[in-house]
């Protein structure tokens, strides 16, 4: 699954290809992504000029001055600019066509991504009202995370991957953030004094900010024709090593299931 860094970095490589550019069509090969394509876009968004693009959580906004698109990865989901002519796959669902030929294609196998369309304030979308603060922003703060989890019984890794109480630290970044904070995955958040939520903060934006450094190297892959998306290979010190030793204690990596979600740790250096 797409995570924050690699939207961020998706939408960094859309932008330059987008912004103060006019919209020529509207292609909807399968409306039926996690929520129908609204059909409207395609008489309404035509001659428009693209404003500007940017994000929220996992949400990219192509804004006009009529309205924005909201557009979501899903699962599996991929954005790419290629030629306009170029011919299209099974999966590439959706086609932002612009007036110089080019054109913004979603490519989503197993269709939980998402194009949706407001003419409102599209923070104020029902979809991202109650979304918790950028992890990278000073919103994102340890006084209010350590206020937040106060009688709260949940792990601490679960935690923090509630989108209500901050977005975008997805399954990997949490247990790479929880590694760095030196905090085991399983420890109650409400247990967690202020002086670790600190030390959790710092690693999440750590963590985070180096992923997206590292994925802007890939930013010439979104105009690749190959339909692979210009992700970054991620430098992990526990996510995916179980039986692997921990590069400073040498013990063996943990590996459990929390929420759903596989969840990596050492026993030695996470308390």
């Amino acid at each position: 699954m797409p995570e924050l860094p690699e939207v961020e970095t998706t939408c960094k490589g859309i932008t330059p290809h987008l912004k103060n550019k006019t919209i020529g069509k509207i292609f909807i090969r399968q409306p039926k992504l996690r929520w129908p394509i609204p059909a409207k876009i395609k008489k309404q968004l035509p001659q428009q000029k693209i404003l500007s693009v940017n994000r929220r959580a996992k949400y990219i906004f192509i804004n006009t001055s009529i309205g924005t698109l909201i557009l979501h990865l899903g699962m599996s989901g991929s954005l790419r600019i290629v030629k306009a002519k170029e011919p299209f796959d099974k999966h590439d669902h959706f086609d932002l066509v612009l007036k110089n030929g080019m054109c913004l294609r979603l490519h989503d196998p197993r269709r939980f991504g998402a194009v949706l369309w407001t003419t409102e304030d599209p923070l104020q979308h029902k979809l991202l009202s109650n979304l918790g603060p950028e992890p990278l922003s000073d919103d994102f703060n340890a006084e209010d995370l350590y206020q937040k989890s106060r009688k709260r019984k949940v792990s601490i890794k679960q935690f923090i991957m509630n989108g209500n109480i901050v977005v975008g630290v997805g399954n990997i970044y949490a247990s790479e953030a929880l590694f760095l904070a030196g905090l085991h995955p399983r420890k109650a958040a409400g247990s967690i004094s202020l002086a670790r939520y600190n030390k959790l903060i710092t690693a999440i934006k750590k963590v985070l900010a180096l992923a997206i450094e590292q994925g802007g190297t890939t930013l010439k892959d979104f105009t690749r024709s190959d339909g692979k998306p210009g992700y970054f290979q991620q430098q992990l010190n526990v996510y995916g090593r179980k039986g692997e030793p921990c590069l400073i204690c040498k013990k063996p990596i943990s590996h459990c299931v929390l929420g759903q979600r596989a969840t990596y740790y050492c026993t030695q250096c996470q308390k």
